[in-house]
């Protein structure tokens, strides 16, 4: 560790404090406090003398040109990645509320779970949903369902959003096929079969204590209610018609299926094979909520007696809705890039290495460290298992079931301590219709414990076997 990177350090934790200080005190629009943050964190180092490398190798000088073109890099980067997702997303969520599907689920959840049983429920539809699709994705296809419950049992509204958003969220930085993980595995050279075994036999049990146990104590203290939903069933002209439960419920897992098909053909099929080929192509996630939309379109608009400009006022109306949190969460990967281009994520992992930690430990700090700096989880997760590739050589006794486990925890670390340089942050905000104050004082907390109990449950059956 130089002068340098203390101070590298020092200057992300300030331009965090400024970035909260600034959204939540001065109450300035979110998208200008993450890019007056970047200026701040980049300016300062451009003043330490940042070096930085481009393309071909050579090195100059980071300047505040420079900080602005990663801003608008990891804006770009970041929307060109999510925004067809998130808008595709909400469209398909908005055609289920529309049509009626939300509540014919719900009903049938309830139904068959019992009211008493409903968190179990919601927490076994997010693990299903989550295992193939981004925390975003899964979000925005459960949201109608997550509503339309919480009006149908009548049971506050954080018992049974908290549960859906422990499990969408350790699927998405512990299991494959996301893309943290399978980097991670790629890196440490790990099975990825017994990846799956120790990311649900950790990740769930730690869900659990982020979600419904966390819940009953999130609810005697924070004070959050439902966005209003309109109840189909009763308010449906004549000729219209609620949609049947199977259709439905194919409607909503249809994204979910054709990218477990990629990941079964990725897994199966060799290389080059054109039906892997074929299989790939409808399984990345914008082709498949495209066909998703397309198939709702009619199964949730037209086969229930809307006709096509209803269905296209919809997915119109929808995307309105969200334009703000996309830019907010554009802004968000703005400031993740400053954050790394300015040098932030390497002295973070300086700093883990001359704590002499045991692997799993070190890369669960670093992962951390970089979350909390730059928001990212997968850049958190990437850089982490870089990090721990010559320190894993170091340690020829580990097997396959110990890195393993430090894929794990170092997916857990990537979660930790969400705050407002994560676009998931504003999503979830934006979703449930929260207050930035209620948003730190739940989903943040929950992803903290998440990061928490991940890291102890997967550091005691590390020094067990």
């Amino acid at each position: 560790m130089t002068p340098t990177d203390w101070k590298l350090i020092v200057l992300a934790l300030a331009s965090i404090a400024a970035l909260v200080l600034l959204i939540t005190r001065l109450k300035v629009n979110a998208f200008i406090a993450l890019l007056l943050a970047s200026l701040v964190v980049g300016g300062g180092s451009t003043l330490l003398g940042r070096m930085i490398r481009d393309t071909s190798g050579r090195e100059s000088a980071y300047t505040m040109l420079g900080v602005a073109k990663s801003f608008s890099d990891g804006l770009g980067a970041t929307l060109g990645s999510i925004a067809a997702i998130v808008g595709l997303g909400t469209m398909l969520g908005r055609l289920l509320a529309e049509s009626g599907g939300a509540e014919v689920l719900a009903r049938r959840f309830v139904a068959f779970f019992g009211p008493t049983r409903i968190q179990w429920c919601i927490m076994a539809l997010a693990l299903a949903v989550g295992l193939t699709t981004w925390f975003a994705v899964g979000l925005v296809l459960l949201l109608p369902i997550l509503l339309t419950l919480t009006h149908e049992t009548r049971q506050p509204f954080l018992i049974l959003t908290l549960p859906l958003l422990s499990c969408l969220s350790v699927m998405h930085g512990v299991m494959p096929p996301h893309p943290g993980p399978v980097v991670a595995v790629e890196y440490l050279k790990v099975d990825m079969g017994l990846v799956l075994v120790w990311g649900f036999v950790i990740g769930i049990p730690t869900a659990a204590v982020a979600g419904p146990l966390f819940a009953r104590w999130a609810v005697k203290r924070v004070e959050a209610h439902p966005p209003p939903i309109s109840r189909k069933a009763d308010t449906l002209p004549a000729g219209f018609r609620l949609p049947g439960f199977g259709l439905t419920l194919f409607s909503i897992l249809l994204p979910v299926l054709l990218m477990l098909l990629a990941t079964v053909a990725e897994l199966t099929l060799e290389k080059g094979s054109e039906l892997r080929e074929a299989a790939a192509f409808v399984g990345n996630p914008t082709i498949a909520l495209t066909l998703a939309v397309l198939f709702a379109s009619w199964s949730l608009g037209l086969a229930c007696g809307y006709r096509p400009a209803d269905v296209l006022k919809f997915t119109e109306s929808s995307i309105a809705t969200v334009g703000m949190t996309i830019l907010v969460i554009g802004g968000g990967g703005g400031f993740a890039r400053v954050l790394r281009d300015s040098g932030v994520a390497e002295s973070i992992g300086r700093l883990g290495e001359m704590a002499h930690l045991s692997p799993l430990m070190y890369g669960w700090l670093v992962s951390a460290f970089i979350r909390v700096a730059t928001g990212s989880a997968t850049v958190a997760i990437t850089t982490a298992s870089g990090l721990l590739v010559p320190v894993l050589a170091a340690h020829p006794e580990l097997g396959q079931n110990h890195k393993a486990l430090i894929v794990v925890a170092i997916g857990c670390g990537s979660l930790f301590l969400s705050h407002l340089n994560d676009s998931g942050f504003w999503i979830v905000k934006d979703s449930l219709g929260l207050s930035v104050n209620q948003t730190l004082r739940t989903w943040t907390v929950c992803e903290t414990i998440v990061g928490l109990v991940g890291m102890g449950l997967s550091l005691v059956v590390y020094r067990m076997i």
